[in-house]
Formats: C-alpha cells, sequence, structure tokens
C-alpha cells in the first residue's frame, strides 16, 4: 500500500503570475513618467532549439509585462570577441535598460568573458562577477534570476530559514552557489554538495531544507528527505523530470516545488522584475528596486 503524500506544493506559476503583473505596473508607471518604456535586450549565439524557445517564451512575457524586447541573433560562428562587442554596445546602449545573453552558448565562446562585457547596471540575469560579489556581501545589485525566484518561493511559504540547516545541492555560479548565499543572508545554515560530495544521502537526511541543483534526474531520494523538510528542486531534466524524486519525496516533506510548475516560473519572473528595476535605477524613476511583496498567501 504506498504512502499517502503529505507535501503542500509550493506554486510557483501562481507566484510568478503576481509577480509579473507587479512588474507590468511598475513598467507602465515608468512609461507613464518618461514616455519611455523599459527594454530587455536579449542576446543568442546559434539556434538551438531549446535556446530558441527559451528566448522566444522570454520575449512573450516581456510584452505581456509591458516591457519591450530587442533581439539580436548572432550566428553559431560567433567569436568570443564578437559577442563581447556585441554586449558591450548594449550596455551603453541608454534606450536598454537590461541585457541578457541565453546560454550556454556553445564550446568556442568564453562565457565568462561574455558575462564580463555587461554592465551590472544591466545584469538583470545576475550574472557577472559584480552581482555574484554583492550578492556575497549583501550590497545592491541584481541577483541571479533562479536563487531570486527560489528565495521569493521561501518568503511566499513562510519558510523561517533562521538557524534551519539548508543543503544545496549543486555548485554552479548562477544557480548553487548564489542560492547558497542568498539563504546563508536569511540566517540559514548551508551545506554545500555537489558530484564528489561522500555519502550525499546522509548530508541531506540531516536538511530542513533541500535546494536541489545539479541537473541530474532523480538524483536525490525522497526515502532521503528528513521528514518535514522543505525541499525546492530546481533540476529540469528531459521528461519533466526534476532533481529529486518527487513521488516519494513528497510522502515526507512538508513543502516541496512540482516539476514544472515550481521554481521554473520564478525565473523568468524575476528576470521581467529585475529588468523594471533597473529601467527605473536609469531612469530616475523612484518606483523601488522591484518586488518586494511575495503576493497573495497560497
Amino acid at each position: 500500500m504506498s504512502a499517502t503524500p503529505t507535501a503542500r506544493l509550493m506554486d510557483g506559476t501562481r507566484l510568478a503570475r503576481h509577480t509579473l503583473e507587479e512588474a507590468a505596473a511598475r513598467a507602465e508607471e515608468i512609461s507613464g513618467r518618461t514616455g519611455t518604456s523599459p527594454c530587455l535586450a536579449t542576446v543568442l549565439v546559434g539556434d538551438d532549439p531549446a535556446s530558441v524557445t527559451y528566448v522566444r517564451m522570454k520575449r512573450a512575457r516581456c510584452a505581456k509585462a509591458g516591457i519591450r524586447s530587442r533581439h539580436i541573433a548572432l550566428p553559431a560562428t560567433t567569436t568570443t570577441a564578437e559577442l563581447v562587442d556585441t554586449l558591450a554596445g548594449l550596455s551603453k546602449d541608454p534606450e536598454v535598460h537590461g541585457v541578457l545573453l541565453q546560454h550556454p552558448c556553445g564550446p568556442h565562446i568564453d562565457e565568462r568573458a561574455a558575462f564580463e562585457a555587461i554592465a551590472p547596471e544591466k545584469d538583470v540575469d545576475g550574472v557577472t562577477t559584480h552581482s555574484f560579489a554583492a550578492m556575497g556581501f549583501g550590497l545592491p545589485g541584481f541577483v541571479s534570476c533562479t536563487p531570486g525566484g527560489i528565495m521569493r518561493l521561501l518568503e511566499a511559504y513562510d519558510v523561517d530559514l533562521t538557524g534551519r540547516h539548508a543543503v544545496v545541492v549543486g555548485r554552479s555560479a548562477i544557480l548553487g552557489r548564489p542560492a547558497g548565499m542568498l539563504l546563508l543572508a536569511r540566517d540559514a545554515t548551508v551545506t554545500y554538495c555537489h558530484s564528489r560530495t561522500v555519502d550525499l544521502p546522509a548530508i541531506v537526511r540531516e536538511a530542513d531544507v533541500v535546494v536541489a541543483a545539479v541537473g541530474r534526474p532523480r538524483l536525490i531520494r525522497g526515502e532521503d528527505i528528513k521528514p518535514g523538510a522543505v525541499v525546492v528542486d530546481a533540476g529540469y531534466n528531459p521528461g519533466n523530470v526534476g532533481d529529486v524524486d518527487f513521488d516519494t519525496a513528497r510522502t515526507r516533506a512538508r513543502l516541496i516545488t512540482p516539476v514544472p510548475g515550481g521554481v521554473g516560473p520564478m525565473t523568468i519572473a524575476v528576470l521581467l522584475a529585475q529588468t523594471v528595476a533597473a529601467a527605473a535605477n536609469q531612469l530616475g524613476v523612484p518606483v523601488g528596486t522591484g518586488p518586494r511583496s511575495t503576493g497573495p498567501r497560497p
């Protein structure tokens, strides 16, 4: 006889909808005060189908939120130097308020060099070392979008992080590492794990909060989730499968994000909210630094 599911689902789709509505209202305010709508420039190298789909989806969300989008499609043969020049040009363009480089760009591109060509005030995707340092030191700046979305979800569901043991499985520069820093800033005790961690299940079993961000389907077994823990699955693998074995994990967790419909929608919502904030800052419109409320309580 199978166990009865007990975890409450963390609805990222609903929270993202509210975040986008709030961003749209602020974009309209900026346009009304200045005659200029916030603008996000997206840059895509090559024609990878998944990347093309992601960019199309982001541009569609921009249109709904009253954010102008400018898309630059570069050939797969683009060099790092050419990509850097494109990004630096967008950073200097006063008509552009946020710059997004869709990645991965291909093995021949030095992505770090490309990211660093984005001006910090336009780094609405939170990928530069300037943004990374700001997250680490708690300084003003833009957060990496997926970790930012995770933090908004935790806040919306009243997850008290003070003194809690948070285990982050994954150490990428735009997901795992910044997620851990943002959790630390909220007074959680953070443990980073990765592909070389010895006895990962034993560490996961001690976690009050698990953030799965490693990109391996069902790496984290449900039986290793501490009863009553909060599980945030930022993984997305073929077949709509996350990094956590959802069916078994939900029988032990208190809160859990579904895949899809959990972290994913929040990533784009944070991107657009930060684009609006960037426009407000650059145009001198005092409408805040992005949505601060978490929306209606789920």
